[in-house]
């Protein structure tokens, strides 16, 4: 028998404990509710009623891991998400930053807060016929997202927001450089002004995910059109059943 084969695994600092509580309440989980238990919660597949993310345990923990190595790497830059429904991603983002003490990054929590706009076929034909601003579930008010995050108690100045559609605000959005850039705008126009509005300020070595990939058809067209179009070939990492991400490679001469 070696050495390592029955051996207890290694403790888990209060660090890792504490991000995986946080991404166990934000996903609902930590109670005795089997409708969230055997639904497609699990898997990022449903809209929760309770949950404040209805991204799965997957994607969740890909944020809080891509956090982390940007940490450990020393790469700089704030963390940003545009389109955080109840805000649990941003949350765990903030949480992370808690977790290991960290004073001199933000989260930038970008939304309408009034759900998806009507599609714009003339500018953005991919997304004709979309019918995501038709969802009243996906409008979640600003004031409510603030709550969710006093409700962990990581409401403060490290966290900021960011109302509007993304057309008006993401090109004047005032941040430097970005170390983690989460999409989850769903559609090609959302995708797109997204990245053409951050991707030049994602830090070499930073992550990219893109949370519609596998689920929306016009977010993947935007993806690849806008990687095509910048010659990004950087390898897509699946996280789970729609979500992928890539690492930044290091500044193109």
């Amino acid at each position: 028998m070696k050495a390592s084969e029955g051996a207890a695994p290694a403790p888990r600092t209060a660090a890792e404990l504490y991000i995986d509580l946080v991404m166990r309440s934000v996903l609902d989980v930590v109670y005795d509710d089997r409708e969230n238990q055997l639904s497609g919660t699990r898997r990022g597949g449903n809209w929760p009623v309770r949950a404040h993310s209805m991204i799965g345990p997957q994607r969740l923990a890909n944020v809080a891991a891509c956090v982390r190595s940007v940490l450990e790497r020393g790469v700089p830059g704030d963390l940003v998400e545009t389109g955080v429904w109840r805000g649990g991603a941003t949350i765990v983002m903030r949480a992370v930053l808690r977790a290991y003490g960290v004073r001199d990054r933000s989260v930038w929590v970008a939304d309408s807060f009034e759900g998806l706009p009507p599609p714009d076929p003339d500018r953005y034909p991919l997304d004709a016929g979309d019918t995501h601003h038709t969802f009243s579930d996906l409008a979640v008010s600003l004031e409510e997202v603030r709550r969710n995050f006093g409700r962990y108690d990581l409401l403060d100045e490290q966290v900021r927001f960011v109302k509007g559609w993304f057309r008006d605000t993401l090109p004047e959005l005032p941040v430097a450089q970005i170390a983690v850039l989460r999409l989850d705008g769903d559609m090609y126009e959302s995708t797109m002004v997204a990245l053409e509005s951050l991707y030049p300020k994602l830090s070499p070595g930073g992550y990219c995910i893109v949370d519609d990939y596998g689920a929306v058809p016009g977010c993947a067209r935007a993806v690849d059109d806008y990687r095509a179009r910048h010659r990004l070939d950087e390898i897509l990492q699946p996280v789970d059943w729609t979500a992928v991400y890539w690492r930044k490679v290091a500044q193109r001469g």
